[in-house]
Order: structure tokens, then sequence, then C-alpha cells
């Protein structure tokens, strides 16, 4: 892996900790807080609409800055906001600070995914894709399990001090291991022709599927931790533990995802679309049994994001020449879903439903993502069209 790539990595490890660690101590915010645990699910869709609404105008914004001084920006952006959530003194200025930061987690992953397909010839996207997103995913397997045991252990303040200090190593990973005369990933080409290549079927379809997946995955994830301890009867020092394997399942899949991605794409999206349905309804009746949950779990995580490498580069291959937006769009297309799956597990939540009805919303969603998913790639068959060039693609790889 080259440096430029560890330094992505580790920054995208420090952005999914901070994203989703707030699930492994959302009733400790809760009560330190004083609001109710649905409540303090809005904490999930502030930070997704910060990423989804700021993410994508920071992102054109910043399109002629230097790709290294924007991620180190972004990256000590990250720093200021994790000592803000640690001193918030109540709900409303949490939700402000999480959604400050959550729009340089959303610049900094449209960047980080142009820069690292740039690395790379076209052949292997989908694997440079997936060691940004092994970011994420580890961060489920590492970041999550710990920042939730040590909110647990010490309170749910230090467990944003902890992403303080975490936010530090990775600016100064970005500052040490991009090369100083760092280039931006691509020509700028024009807010005109970055718009029109959204119009491609290709684009907005994986959007939508995009959509779907984070409505699969987010319904359940947000409430994960009242669900195990509600429905599964966990204790409150296991959960963490339930948490890791997600995150093992995460990483398993986001590499298999990136392999599979550089094949038969579409046909083994559809593939996954189907089989993360069956995954969901397996949720649903394993909840109540510890070991069946515990499986039930990992092969969901994996799934999750095996999917969501496959999609993100079918996106960043079908806007290749017009890069800037579509790739800011992909972390504001997975938040806009975070941000409804939050709501939408609220609203369940408060109409009565309880915590085992969630992943039946994932089983819907991904019906729905197949479906999309066999249309698109009949229309794409039909048309015959092929992927766009990317802009300097003939230039040599390994600038950033």
């Amino acid at each position: 892996m080259s440096p430029p790539l560890i330094a992505l990595f580790i920054a995208a490890f420090a952005f999914g900790t901070t994203e989703f660690v707030i699930a492994g101590v959302l009733p400790e915010v809760a009560e330190g807080l004083q609001v109710g645990v649905p409540t303090a699910g809005y904490l999930v869709s502030g930070y997704a609409l910060g990423i989804a609404i700021g993410g994508p105008l920071l992102t054109i914004a910043a399109a002629r800055v230097p790709r290294r001084t924007l991620i180190i920006a972004l990256t000590l952006a990250f720093v200021v906001g994790q000592a803000a959530c640690a001193l918030a003194p109540n709900f409303l200025s949490m939700l402000a600070f999480r959604f400050a930061t959550a729009i340089a987690h959303g610049c900094f992953f449209g960047v980080a995914m142009v820069v690292a397909v740039g690395l790379v010839p076209p052949a292997a996207r989908g694997r440079a894709v997936a060691v940004v997103l092994a970011g994420l995913t580890i961060s489920n397997i590492v970041g999550v399990p710990a920042g939730t045991a040590i909110g647990n252990f010490w309170g749910w303040r230090s467990t944003f001090w902890a992403m303080f200090a975490l936010g530090i190593v990775a600016a100064a990973a970005a500052a040490t291991l991009l090369p100083r005369k760092a280039v931006p990933s691509s020509e700028p080409v024009g807010l005109a022709t970055e718009t029109r290549v959204l119009a491609r079927q290709q684009v907005w379809t994986s959007l939508i599927i995009m959509l779907m997946l984070m409505m699969a995955q987010f319904v359940p994830f947000t409430y994960i931790t009242p669900m195990l301890r509600e429905v599964t009867h966990l204790s409150e020092d296991t959960v963490p533990w339930m948490l890791l394997l997600i995150g093992l399942g995460s990483t398993l899949g986001v590499f298999a995802g990136g392999k599979l991605a550089d094949g038969n794409l579409m046909r083994w999206l559809v593939v996954l679309l189907l089989v993360q349905a069956v995954s969901l309804l397996t949720v649903w009746l394993a909840s109540p049994h510890a070991l069946q949950m515990a499986a039930a779990l990992f092969v969901w995580g994996a799934l999750s994001f095996s999917i969501g490498t496959a999609v993100q580069t079918r996106i960043l291959a079908w806007t290749a020449d017009a890069p800037n937006l579509a790739s800011s769009l992909i972390p504001s297309g997975f938040n806009i879903g975070i941000a409804l799956a939050a709501s939408i597990g609220a609203m369940l939540l408060d109409a009565g439903y309880g915590y085992r009805s969630l992943p039946l919303v994932g089983v819907a969603a991904m019906v729905v993502g197949a479906g999309v998913a066999l249309l698109s790639s009949a229309a794409e068959r039909r048309a015959g069209s092929t992927p766009p060039t990317a802009i300097g693609q003939a230039e040599a790889p390994g600038r950033c």
C-alpha cells in the first residue's frame, strides 16, 4: 500500500469511528444530555445531514485546493469537532457540533475516493476504493468497540476525547505521508459538466441503491445497542463484542466487495442485494437468541460493506470524466440514507413497534434495491454504453 493510501486509510478510520461510535454509547449520551433514546438518535441523523448537505458544497468550493492541503485541513477540523462534542453542554449544542464536523467528513470522503482511484489503473479501482472503505470498517472493529468500552467505563464524554486524540494522529499522518508537492487529482471541468454526468442512469440508479442500502443498515444499527440489551438480553459489557463482530464482518465484506467490483460488478451487486434481504430477515428471526444473533450480525455487516464498495466503484467509474461533484455525492447519498434511517427508526419506536421490528424495514429496502439494479443493468446492456475515461488518466500514478 502506498504512503498516500495509508494516510487516507488512517483519516477514514478516524472519521468512521466518530460517525459510528455514537450508536455504541447512545443510551449514555441520551441520559447525559437529558433526552430520550429516540431523540438522541437524531444525533445520527444530524451527522448524516451534515455530510449530505455540507459535504458536496465544500467539495465543490475547494475543487482547486491542493489535495494535501485540503485533507490536512479537514482532519484538523475533525480534531476541533471532537473537542467541541466532548464539551457540549446540552443536546442542541451537541447536535450542532456533530453537524459541523460532518461537513468535513463529507468533503474528506469525496476527495479521498477520487484520490484513491487516481492512484491505480482502472482495473483496480474497486480495490482502491476498498482500501479507503477499510478505514471505515476497521473503525467498526477497533474504534467503535473501543469507544463504546471507553464510554461505558469513563463516561460518554471520554469517548469523544479519545476521538480527539485519534484526530491528531490522522492529521499527523496526512502531513507526513501525503507528498508536499501535491496536485489536484483531476482537472477542474466546471460545474455544468459536473452536473451533467449525474444524468447518466448508472449514476442516479446507483444513488438510489445506496439509499436503500443505508435504510437496510442504519434503521437497525442506529438502535443496535438498545436492541441487543432489550431484545437479545445481553449485558452492557457484552454489547461491544457484538459490535466487534459487525466490524469484523464489515472488513471482510469491504475487501470481498472490492474484488467482486473489479469483475462482473452488476451481476454480483444484484446477488448481494438479494442475499442481504435474507440476512436481515435472519437478524429479525435470530434477535432473541444471543449466538444466532451474533452469527446473523456478522453476515449482515459483511454484506453491507460488500454492497457499498460495489456501488461506490460503479459511481466513480461512470463519473471519471467529472468526478468532483459526483464523488462528494457518494457520502451524501450514504448519509441521506442514514438520516432517513435513523428518523424512520425513531418514528417506528415512538409508534410502539419495538426494536425487533427494525430489520424488517431493511428487508423491503433490499428488495427495492435489487429491482433497481436489475433495471439499470438491463438498460446499460441495451444501450451498449461503456464508462468514460478519466481526465488525466495518462498521468503517472501515485500523485495525490
